[in-house]
């Protein structure tokens, strides 16, 4: 079949040109090369094709029926080249992304949005879940990449760092006063604390560094929501611990403060993960490249 395929190609252009001569101009070959490769395709199909005249060709009854076909798997075979080119330019194709509520919001959006201006073709799927949901679904094979919180200490997953932040802990007008000096570990335990839920990476990265430090916090509230945390904050309901790139706009306006500790909490990353020995589509390089 294969071995076919060029003749069948010329076959369709004297079979639209019911001309040797035209066929051969269009196909930029010789004519004689064109009326050698149609006695080929005859001999090896054992029929003849074309009724020869002296004002062009003219299809037999056969050769009739064999051109249908032709047309409409030429047509198929010319269809598929497009839809390959179009995913190869990126006007068409499938993205799937896994991603946390906090980070699709306050990090990953001015990226989509990017994204879908540069290729509008791409159909973009977002799945959310926390930091081992998306692990899952990569390895699942149900999301292209993941956006999660790092560290994650995953087998046969590629992780590319992208944006540092830092988790702090901030108050509403309530607690003011323990903004004017660095607070103790101590203290703060002492301290109505609001936090996400225990599923959430941040949640323990934070509490695994003061297990390290000796120190068990027992919050006042567990919350879902990363936006829960900074209001419970602002309406003075305890001390919120948060990822300050992601408050900005709380601590810029003063409806937050920023409370010091004696000691820092160790700076975190965002990243991108996707499976390690599995080709990415075009979309999915494009998109990482974009983040990157």
């Amino acid at each position: 079949m294969i071995g076919k395929l060029d003749l069948y190609r010329i076959f369709n252009v004297v079979s639209s040109n019911k001309s040797f001569s035209k066929a051969a101009q269009e196909l930029y070959m010789t004519q004689p090369a064109v009326s050698q490769a149609i006695s080929k395709l005859e001999k090896e199909l054992d029929i003849l094709l074309f009724h020869r005249t002296s004002k062009g060709v003219v299809l037999t009854n056969e050769g009739k029926l064999l051109n249908e076909h032709i047309k409409s798997a030429l047509g198929i075979i010319n269809a598929a080249e497009d839809k390959l080119l179009e995913f190869k330019t990126l006007k068409t194709g499938h993205l799937r992304i896994g991603v946390g509520d906090t980070i699709s919001r306050y990090f990953l959006l001015p990226y989509l949005e990017q994204f879908h201006k540069g290729y509008p073709g791409i159909k973009l799927n977002i799945l959310n879940g926390t930091t081992t949901e998306i692990s899952d679904l990569i390895k699942s094979g149900k999301v292209d990449i993941g956006v999660c919180n790092l560290p994650m200490d995953e087998e046969n997953l590629q992780v590319i760092p992208c944006k540092e932040i830092q988790d702090i802990f901030v108050c509403g007008e309530k607690y003011k006063s323990l903004t004017e000096k660095p607070v103790s570990f101590e203290y703060l335990m002492k301290m109505p604390l609001i936090f996400l839920e225990k599923k959430s990476n941040s949640r323990l990265f934070v509490e695994h560094f003061f297990e390290k430090k000796g120190f068990k916090f027992s919050p006042v509230f567990e919350l879902g929501s990363f936006d829960l945390v900074l209001e419970f904050a602002k309406i003075n309901l305890g001390i919120s611990c948060v990822i300050k790139e992601f408050s900005q706009s709380y601590l810029e306006s003063g409806e937050l403060y920023e409370i010091q500790l004696v000691e820092e909490i160790p700076k975190r990353v965002i990243g991108l993960c996707y499976l390690e020995n599995v080709p990415l589509t075009r979309a999915a390089k494009s998109f990482i490249e974009l983040v990157k």
